[in-house]
């Protein structure tokens, strides 16, 4: 019988930690396309996956956009569907009990169009037994700012950071957008303000038209662009924002198979979300799962952790 090959045979370490919270592996269902996890529960193995984030939640339910929410694009898909949600109170008492039956770790999705809207809904979420991490998405429009978007403004965003990190009693992630001048400048100040981690990047402002009736396919307008066609720029932004942070840094975008994973962690990510492509192939967090636990073992690799950031040596 031949000798097997040293990495054939070794056994990779898929683990990492983020702010002090420990996940099987790198792999995240993203906020928006992965529901509450309840819905992928039957489709994949959850207890598997490294983690997923939920919907975004609010104070208060919201019933979203009307139709048209959702138009596919050349590599990729237009939403708008105006953060539609059951409220974070209905959340805890009715999702979470079943969530629980689960081994993974969830990250609740937070959002406001106010300070006190986020505070409000992190007060909520307080009392849910089983939420290991918040992500705070900072690209909705302050109404109180005059509409002003958030995660578009260093000052605004460190702000909010700064109160949310103050109320929260979990780790707090902050998700960046991509539609600013200076992503790296952001996530400096969104870090200095007390965000133990950063997920990257939100989607991309977009539009689609329709030629025959000369009107926007999206009921809202305009909408948030995802999947492969914003991954080189996903890539580019978690890149530029691992060179002047030393927070741990979850990159978004694009992500469909283990290789699109990769070249985030290789980056600067410590772990992934993915978002879109689980619309078109449910099993792909588990593919990704076993395409990077296969790379790591072909090249003698016996934790991915040491991937991170390879690109820098």
């Amino acid at each position: 019988m031949p000798i097997q090959d040293e990495a054939d045979i070794l056994d990779t370490n898929l683990s990492v930690e983020i702010a002090g919270v420990g996940f099987r592996n790198p792999v995240i269902g993203a906020s928006g396309c992965f529901g509450y996890g309840l819905e992928f529960s039957e489709l994949i193995d959850l207890n598997r996956l490294g983690g997923f984030c939920t919907k975004g939640l609010s104070a208060r339910p919201l019933a979203g956009h009307p139709p048209a929410r959702i138009v596919e694009t050349h590599g990729g898909m237009l939403n708008a569907i105006g953060l539609q949600n059951v409220g974070a109170r209905a959340f805890i008492e009715e999702k979470l009990p079943l969530i629980r039956r689960y081994d993974t770790r969830v990250i609740a999705n937070v959002f406001g169009y106010s300070e006190e809207d986020y505070m409000e809904t992190i007060r909520i979420l307080n009392d849910g037994e089983g939420i290991s991490l918040y992500e705070l998405n900072i690209s909705c429009p302050n109404v109180k700012e005059g509409g002003i978007v958030i995660g578009n403004s260093a000052a605004a965003a460190a702000r909010l950071t700064e109160s949310a990190r103050r109320l929260s009693e979990r780790p707090l992630i902050v998700k960046l957008s991509p539609n600013v001048t200076n992503i790296a400048e952001i996530a400096k100040a969104i870090v200095a303000a007390g965000a133990d981690a950063l997920s990257l990047i939100n989607t991309i402002v977009g539009m689609a038209i329709d030629v025959n009736t000369f009107k926007p396919r999206l009921s809202y307008g305009t909408g948030g662009l995802s999947g492969p066609a914003i991954h080189p720029i996903a890539v580019r932004m978690v890149y530029e924002v691992a060179q002047v942070v030393s927070a741990p840094l979850i990159g978004i975008g694009g992500i469909a198979s283990a290789m699109d994973a990769l070249e985030f962690i290789i980056a600067g990510a410590t772990a992934v979300q993915i978002g879109t492509a689980n619309y078109y192939d449910p099993l792909v967090t588990m593919k990704v799962i076993d395409g990077l636990s296969d790379y790591c073992k072909k090249r003698g690799i016996s934790r991915i952790g040491e991937l991170t950031g390879a690109t820098f040596n």
